[in-house]
């Protein structure tokens, strides 16, 4: 950098420096940067001086492959443009091919730092697995044509199998990547179904053929048994070294068909993800299903009938690159000044103002599997942690969210998961993104009860109701019949712990449905399991005890009739809401006795005993007694009359009687959890 003046180049180059510096100045895009920049070369005072950008910026922006800012979207019509999604397994290696198409393409420049690049949540790169499903426009040239290829990059957990099915709804084919080492899992046979059912293009991805026991052939095999496609048209790839990737983008091209959507047709627009952003309000990602839309317009919502002004629209690549116009068959994103996180719902449909349309069909509700209680760690934080939720369900829109009050706790909410790991990490992002602490109860699955009560049916409207709290579970005498939700379990393991597996089932009350090998040595097993015996610790055993070969996935299966009983824990007499459990009155005994145990170590010794029961009614089943700290007060008596160190013993034993009866006793935080967990013999 040359000046003219040193005064000037000594206040200049500081400020020069932390500008250009991304990380420090938190600048959101590199154009950003590279725009902003040049608008300081043209004035007047900088004249004289000339800026060297850094070399990643200079090269970002001067490769040919990616187009140059202010993008013509016009250019793509329907027929050049396809729609993708990336399913598979977890740790199949989705987001390491979502990288490698990202860098062949051009939307990021190739350094070894590129490490899911999609990415973009705290969480997911601290536990490396993808919780949101991301989305990319991508720029190829096929055939001296150029084509726009929307990619999705989606989760492979069960506990997120919504964002699969809503990123599918957005697309016309799926890349079906699957381990050449591992072969078919559990979680590939559900997202196969899923594209399946939705009738999409699937191009079936061999990856990871670098390694050193990768055997595609097996693999290739084991595609054509289950899925019935036949082996040829498999790819194999190395997406971590770039092997044969291009060829992948060349089939996308190839097999998926493009979009129906046509210009010509009235503005409508699925909404199919949205965050909230503290300064733009809500941001919506936006899938056209027909007509246009540009800057300046009005749109209304469907679901509101709201009408807004469009701000900013563009596309993901995958930062924001801002654009005029959009149109049919392309995905983007739309800023339209909505400020409160209920107006941008998800699966609502977006139109022209005076142009109404009928609704798309959006998405099916996620039905919650688990849940549990939710509460601030003290009520003055109550408005704060509200508002966090809200703008957190905004972005996660499979969680299910209604109020609640206990007497310990104070207000809360009862929240809904699809999973245990589904309601960590939302805890997780809680803590993370927006700094709330909070307290979550033990997590519960919805039951469901006939009632026989006059008085109950008219309370409720209803003589089948759902409970998702355990302490609002209903007496026997009020109820007909109570149901239990049931699940079926597909389990894919190597047949050595075939054995190992079916006990394990068969103690967790599962009834097996088929069982099929799928080759030489891996078999395929279905059972029907009661919800409430796997949604805490069925997957940390099966894993354990098949030394981590064995993958499990899971679709709901209804209701069925259940004896069941609800189970209440006390502390010194005192009732603790938040642990009250509902179990199947042949394990009653055996849970309750271990809860006890698991209480005893979970909550800290006081100065005085506790007395841990689990009870069904008036009953008390299980107990267990947390020894008190005793400070030894015969310390000082040696010697003497025995009468004095009984005055002494008593004087102790009466204070901690006291302090038993008005001592208050805190349950750990992580206990709710950890009492439910159970041992596999």
């Amino acid at each position: 950098m040359q000046l003219s003046s040193i005064n000037i180049r000594r206040q200049i180059m500081p400020l020069m420096r932390r500008f250009l510096d991304l990380k420090i100045c938190r600048i959101r895009r590199r154009t950003d940067a590279y725009s902003t920049v040049c608008t300081l070369v043209r004035h007047r005072w900088m004249r004289s001086v000339v800026i060297r950008l850094p070399k990643q910026l200079c090269q970002e922006y001067s490769s040919s492959s990616t187009p140059k800012a202010g993008i013509d979207m016009s250019d793509f019509p329907v027929d050049k443009i396809r729609n993708f999604s990336i399913i598979a397994h977890i740790d199949h290696g989705k987001s390491t091919l979502a990288d490698r198409l990202l860098e062949i393409t051009g939307a990021i420049v190739k350094t070894e730092k590129n490490k899911q690049v999609l990415d973009k949540l705290q969480v997911e790169r601290e536990r490396g697995i993808t919780v949101k499903a991301q989305t990319a426009s991508l720029f190829y040239t096929h055939q001296d044509e150029t084509y726009l290829l929307n990619l999705i990059d989606t989760p492979g957990h069960v506990d997120f199998s919504y964002e699969v099915s809503r990123s599918i709804s957005a697309c016309q084919g799926v890349l079906l990547v699957v381990d050449a080492n591992q072969g078919i899992q559990a979680q590939t046979v559900a997202n196969f179904y899923l594209a399946f059912e939705a009738q999409l293009a699937i191009i079936p991805v061999i990856n990871k053929i670098d390694l050193k026991n990768a055997d595609p052939e097996r693999v290739e095999k084991q595609i054509e048994k289950v899925f019935d496609i036949p082996t040829e048209e498999c790819i194999r790839i190395s997406a971590k070294q770039g092997t044969n990737v291009d060829q992948v983008l060349k089939e996308v091209v190839k097999r998926i068909p493009p979009p129906t959507a046509r210009k010509e047709d009235p503005f409508k627009a699925l909404v199919f993800d949205s965050t909230f952003d503290p300064y733009r309000g809500v941001v919506a990602n936006i899938a056209l299903f027909g007509g246009r839309v540009s800057k300046g317009d009005k749109i209304t919502s469907a679901h509101l009938g709201k009408t807004y002004e469009v701000n900013e629209l563009g596309i993901l690549r995958p930062d924001e690159h801002p654009t005029n116009t959009l149109y049919g068959g392309q995905v983007g994103y739309i800023v339209a000044g909505m400020k409160d996180v209920t107006e941008a719902q998800i699966g609502d449909t977006f139109y022209h103002h005076k142009q109404p349309v009928e609704a798309l069909p959006g998405f099916k509700p996620a039905k919650a599997m688990v849940f549990a209680g939710m509460y601030p760690v003290d009520q003055s934080e109550y408005t704060a942690l509200r508002s966090a939720v809200e703008k957190l369900t905004l972005n996660d829109s499979s969680v299910a969210v209604q109020r609640d009050s206990s007497l310990a706790l104070g207000a809360g909410w009862r929240l809904g998961f699809l999973g245990l790991l589904h309601m960590e990490v939302f805890n997780q992002r809680l803590e993370q993104e927006y700094n709330a602490s909070v307290i979550v109860t033990a997590p519960t699955v919805p039951y469901k009860a006939v009632l026989t009560s006059a008085k109950l049916i008219k309370e409720h409207g209803q003589e089948e109701i759902t409970i998702v709290n355990p302490a609002q579970f209903p007496d026997k005498s009020m109820v007909s019949e109570y149901l239990e939700p049931m699940v079926l379990g597909t389990i894919i393991a190597p047949d050595d712990f075939t054995g190992k597996i079916m006990t394990l089932c068969l103690n967790r009350r599962a009834i097996q449905k088929n069982m099929v090998y799928i080759d030489e040595h891996r078999v395929m097993m279905k059972y029907l399991f009661p919800l409430n015996e796997i949604v805490v610790d069925f997957y940390d055993s099966l894993k354990s005890m098949s030394s981590g070969y064995a993958s499990f996935d899971y679709e709901d299966a209804g209701y069925q009739p259940a004896n069941l009983i609800k189970m209440d824990f006390f502390l010194n007499g005192k009732p603790v809401e938040e642990l009250t459990t509902i179990v199947h009155k042949d394990k009653a005994y055996s849970v309750g006795k271990a809860m006890c145990e698991r209480l005893k170590d979970s909550i800290p010794r006081q100065m005085f005993e506790i007395a841990v029961q689990a009870a069904i009614g008036s009953k008390v089943i299980a107990r267990e007694t947390i020894k008190a700290y005793r400070k030894n007060v015969l310390a000082k008596c040696y010697g003497g009359d025995i009468t004095r160190k009984m005055k002494l013993l008593k004087k102790q034993a009466e204070g901690k009687k006291k302090m038993r009866r008005i001592g208050n006793i805190e349950v750990p935080k992580d206990a709710f959890i950890n009492v439910l967990k159970r041992k596999e013999k």
